[in-house]
């Protein structure tokens, strides 16, 4: 069972604030503490910059990391920004990539929905957020960039728990997070259709992304970071644009560790089905293939509105990595781990019941028969004593769990966790640099704790500011122990390649025989193939 399956648009939200307190905190994350002042002035290579001192940290909202991508630039890989002469006040969010509503709300829980921004949308959205404790040369912190998740469709840098300050104030790490070109603007392929001025557009959403670590390359010391100890690190579809990266020859030597949480992306589109997909989005809007251009005159709503399908890869239009040949080569986890990044190191992992993402999902008691029910449609091609076999091998593994447990539990292994296993054991197979694998189990209390470890709940764990995030984490003293924990291994992963800290077991890598994993949970504990037995069962009917 695929994503998409999971997704029901019968539920909303009227506003973004309903059910959010805006403490001080979460103002002074967002950019609204009426305490900050005007902070540091930093010259990059386009021109100067200055930033709010805000919570104990330079932050750095809505820098331009490379030009507008409308006009003439619409569809084209990232051009260098022209130069600005004054200082450029950088206090505000940066402009989101036009993406449609619907591809956000109401596809995901109300408990992530209420973290979303809003912010403004424009074709000028090339923008990154800084934050640091301390501006200049004289430091060497470790940079991490985060990719936000959205697949390639929608989101931004912006959502609340991507805030960078306590990873920045707590840590002593520099924090960047990237705004990129997506759905139409940046995963359109047009390089197999539209003629010689289209040769290069392809895969500009993650040629944007290459754009950004380039600017880190070039201007991170001035932020007191250290451009030689770089980690890319996302979510989601911010995961899957980290595997992504570690296959395209571009962005080759602006990283130096990567962190994949809940998204895998073993395959992209080939480049035949991208030029069919596109050819019927042209179709659409009454356009033939040699009339590409005409596309640039078009508004960002009547392209959005030409898109065809949901949000997810495989649900409708093509619009991912595509494999061209040349920004990406191959394939980049099938069938094998990508040569050109054998030598990064990965932590990689999900949370237990990923499906709770999704409205429209069980989370009250089921009984016997709508179990087995449901993990038929899951399995789809299972009989039913194979069915029943995956059951009472899920219940062996886990006596404790009721019904309504095994049934998001089997679909998330399912759906999400199978991915991210076959990335880690193909990564492994190098044996060329250290794997890193986690399950994150720890439940959340809100919603009479009916989320469970839902998609996403690692986020605010590993940015540690579960206390802007309490809709996703409750307000419980136990989330903030744990994100000590989470953020303290991410931080230790990025500086030096190793999960480990004194907080946690001993982190050895992981490995196709030993398999050792780290449970997230209350109670860390490194596990040799948790659960495996029955996940390779599942993955066999």
């Amino acid at each position: 069972m695929d994503r998409r399956s999971f997704i029901s648009s019968g539920l909303s939200l009227g506003t973004l604030a309903a059910g959010v307190l805006v403490s001080g905190k979460l103002a002074s994350a967002l950019g609204a503490d009426a305490k900050g002042v005007p902070g540091a002035t930093v010259e990059t290579t386009a021109g100067k910059v200055r930033g709010l001192s805000q919570g104990g940290v330079q932050a750095f909202r809505g820098v331009p990391y490379a030009a507008s991508t409308a006009g003439a630039n619409r569809f084209m890989p990232p051009v260098k920004r022209q130069p600005w002469t004054n200082v450029r006040e950088v206090y505000e969010l940066g402009l989101r990539c036009p993406q449609r509503p619907s591809d956000f709300h109401g596809a995901v829980a109300k408990e992530w929905e209420v973290m979303c921004l809003d912010e403004p949308m424009g074709e000028d959205c090339l923008n990154l957020n800084v934050w640091t404790p301390s501006v200049g040369g004289g430091h060497k912190r470790p940079v991490m960039v985060w990719l936000h998740g959205g697949g390639y469709t929608s989101g931004s840098g912006g959502f609340i728990p991507y805030s960078g300050q306590e990873l920045a104030r707590k840590h002593d790490v520099v924090v960047v997070t990237v705004n990129h070109r997506l759905s139409i603007f940046g995963y359109l392929y047009l390089a197999g259709i539209g003629g010689e001025k289209y040769a290069h557009s392809s895969n500009v959403g993650m040629l944007d992304i290459v754009a950004s670590l380039e600017w880190v390359r070039d201007n991170i010391a001035a932020f007191g970071g250290d451009p030689g100890c770089v980690t890319i690190f996302g979510q989601s579809g911010g995961g899957g644009k980290v595997s992504v990266l570690m296959a395209m020859p571009p962005a080759k030597g602006l990283f130096h560790r990567a962190i994949v949480q809940s998204g895998a992306a073993l395959k992209g589109a080939s480049k035949d089905v991208a030029s069919k997909s596109t050819g019927e989005y042209l179709a659409k809007l009454g356009l033939k293939p040699d009339q590409a251009d005409q596309l640039q005159t078009l508004s960002t709503d009547q392209l959005l509105a030409g898109v065809i399908g949901g949000p997810f890869p495989g649900a409708g239009q093509v619009l991912e990595p595509v494999v061209d040949g040349t920004t990406l080569p191959t394939d980049p986890f099938d069938p094998v781990a990508p040569e050109l990044s054998a030598n990064i190191p990965l932590l990689i992992g999900t949370t237990e019941t990923e499906v709770t993402f999704f409205p429209g999902q069980q989370l009250d008691p089921i009984d016997d028969a709508d179990l087995h029910k449901r993990i038929k449609q899951v399995l789809r091609r299972a009989d039913d004593a194979r069915v029943d076999q995956v059951i009472a091998a899920y219940r062996k593994g886990r006596p404790t769990a009721t019904n309504t447990d095994l049934y998001l539990i089997i679909s998330s292994d399912a759906t999400f966790r199978v991915g991210v296993v076959l990335e880690a054991e193909r990564k492994a197979a190098q044996a060329k640099a250290p794997v890193y694998q986690y399950y994150f189990t720890w439940r959340s209390p809100v919603h009479d704790g009916k989320m469970r470890s839902f998609h996403a709940l690692d986020i605010p764990f590993a940015f540690d500011d579960v206390d802007i995030a309490t809709p996703m984490t409750g307000s419980g003293p136990e989330a903030q122990v744990l994100a000590g924990k989470v953020s303290s291994a991410w931080v230790a992963f990025a500086r030096t390649g190793n999960p480990s800290h004194k907080g946690l077991p001993n982190w050895k890598p992981f490995d196709n025989a030993q398999r050792a994993t780290m449970i997230l949970d209350n109670e860390c504990k490194l596990v040799n193939d948790p659960y495996g037995e029955e996940q390779r069962l599942l993955h066999s009917a």
